[in-house]
């Protein structure tokens, strides 16, 4: 089959190179050829081992990753390198329900592409994830204050760090994102799509609303927080998200209200 490749055209692609694990040589090869006519350097690995070492040696800006690999597979993958690292993760595979998908997020994949896929899409998809994962304040809610409090957060948008008292909370870029929005929402009610709106950009590459929920219960672990009784994270059913009231401590999460 003969393949008829992009020209290549001047970009500005992160110093950083993307790591592409497939054990098929020739998708890798095919990958890395689009992906280097666009700017960018490509580390290729096939399969899990060499991938984590991949990912530890170069500090890669974005991870493509097959999820059928022999030694580990990409689901473990995923989880080590989202123990240390909020790195994109393009999940890439032949199983394409939603079930599927919906496992590939709340594992800690950012986007997931079914094989078989077009290689301009997924450069596509991996410009988007760029852009996403870019640590610029655009995304947030509009807000201008360099210091956001909540309880007993305090959050820097300046740094991108929250405290609570003198601990530094372990929070990723995502996360950071998140909570900030709501904070800086004032009390009000965030829908899904202002969540994804405020922590990602929306743009034209499809994100689940699952996403959200996702990574609001990973905030909630990380912030010790209670789902029926919170204190930081307010879920409104049927509706989206909002801080936790400050006066209410911990109040349960709103009733369930039609929409």
């Amino acid at each position: 089959m003969t393949v008829t490749m992009p020209q290549a055209r001047p970009t500005s692609p992160s110093q950083r190179p993307i790591v592409v694990v497939d054990d098929d040589a020739k998708i890798v090869a095919l990958l890395r050829t689009y992906l280097e006519r666009e700017g960018f350097s490509v580390i290729p690995a096939h399969d899990g081992r060499a991938a984590l070492k991949a990912i530890r040696d170069h500090d890669p800006a974005l991870i493509v990753l097959d999820l059928m690999l022999p030694e580990l597979d990409g689901l473990a993958v995923q989880r080590q390198v989202r123990e240390t690292s909020d790195t994109p993760i393009l999940m890439l595979s032949a199983r394409s329900t939603v079930a599927d998908r919906i496992r590939g997020i709340e594992e800690g994949a950012d986007d997931y592409l079914p094989k078989p896929f077009s290689p301009a899409e997924l450069v596509v998809r991996v410009k988007a994830l760029l852009r996403r994962s870019a640590p610029t304040a655009d995304h947030l809610v509009a807000d201008d204050r360099p210091t956001l409090e909540h309880a007993d957060l305090r959050i820097d948008t300046r740094r991108y760090e929250v405290r609570r008292g003198d601990e530094l909370l372990p929070l990723t870029l995502v996360e950071f994102r998140l909570l900030s929005a709501l904070v800086a929402a004032d009390g009000r009610v965030l829908t899904r799509d202002q969540l994804l709106d405020a922590v990602y950009g929306l743009d034209d590459v499809d994100i689940m609303d699952r996403t959200i929920d996702v990574h609001v219960g990973r905030l909630r672990d990380k912030l010790g927080d209670d789902a029926e009784r919170p204190r930081y994270v307010a879920t409104v059913r049927g509706v989206g998200y909002r801080a936790a009231p400050a006066d209410r401590g911990a109040a349960a999460s709103e009733a369930p209200m039609s929409v």
